[in-house]
Parts: structure tokens; C-alpha cells; sequence
């Protein structure tokens, strides 16, 4: 995996974009490491912030709790875990909780019984449009529990 350290002005900026997507302060971090996994996607590494790029869109890493806490939220049935750690797609019939969030939104995947995070991914509709519609995908998975990025932690 090759690895390189990103210029204070490129994370100033990287930041102040992810900052404006997600609608959130973020911390004050002068470099970030970027772990290339493939042509794709990056691992981008600060103090107290891991990250995924993957194409041109930013996603907080799953091993982030308390980042991730501060994003909306879809509650799935049991049912659906089996499927979500193998990177299925949000399904509205799955879905049994959830906090507002818009459309392009990035939107958590909690299960229901422990409430530990499952994946992280893009809103495909809102949820008042999902509150209307019985069935469809709801949320695209972009990130998720023993997916290639969650195994290159390991090493």
C-alpha cells in the first residue's frame, strides 16, 4: 500500500470541503497520511480522524464511533446485518428506525440489537421519500464491515 503525507494548504482544503459536504466542524489537523488501496479509494489519516475518498466523495471510516455518531442514521432489522457485512444496499423494508436525512446525504447503518455501526453510505432518495415508498434501495453502500478497506486496518 503505498503512503504519502498530504501539504498542511491540501488538507486545509480537503478538510474545509468535507466540512461543507457533511455540514460539520471538523478538527483542526495540519497534515493528513493518505493510504492509497487502490486507483480509487484512499485511507486518509489525521490526528483523531480517519477517512475514506473514494472516487471524489469522503466517507468516515467505521472505526470512527464518535464521528460517526454525529451522522444520520437507519436502523436495520436483523435480517439484513447478514447481508450488509457482505456490502448489500440499504432496502426500505429493512429498515426499522432512522433520523432525518436528505437525498446525497452520507447516512449510517446501525444494526438493531447491539446498535454497532455496519456501514457507511449514500442516501438514494430522502427519508420522506422512503417513508413513502414500500420497497427500493434506500441507502448505496460505500463502506462496510469487512470490506478491503476494514481488512487493510489490520494490517
Amino acid at each position: 500500500m503505498k503512503t504519502n503525507l498530504i501539504s498542511k494548504s491540501e488538507t486545509s482544503a480537503i478538510l474545509k470541503e468535507i466540512s461543507l459536504k457533511w455540514r460539520q466542524d471538523m478538527p483542526k489537523i495540519k497534515n493528513l497520511m493518505s493510504h492509497y488501496v487502490d486507483a480509487e479509494s484512499q485511507i486518509l489519516i489525521g490526528d483523531n480522524l480517519k477517512l475514506l475518498k473514494i472516487n471524489d466523495e469522503y466517507i468516515p471510516f467505521l472505526s470512527e464511533t464518535k464521528l460517526l455518531e454525529s451522522f444520520p442514521n437507519v436502523v436495520v432489522d436483523m435480517g439484513a446485518v447478514k447481508f450488509m457485512c457482505n456490502g448489500a444496499n440499504v432496502m426500505r423494508p429493512g429498515i426499522k428506525n432512522y433520523s432525518d436525512f436528505l437525498k446525497d446525504d452520507i447516512v449510517c447503518v446501525v444494526e438493531e440489537s447491539q446498535n454497532k455501526f455496519l456501514a457507511v453510505g449514500k442516501a438514494e432518495m430522502s427519508i420522506k421519500e422512503a417513508e413513502s415508498v414500500n420497497k427500493g434501495e434506500v441507502i448505496k453502500s460505500m463502506h462496510y464491515i469487512s470490506d478491503e478497506f476494514w481488512e487493510s486496518k489490520k494490517e
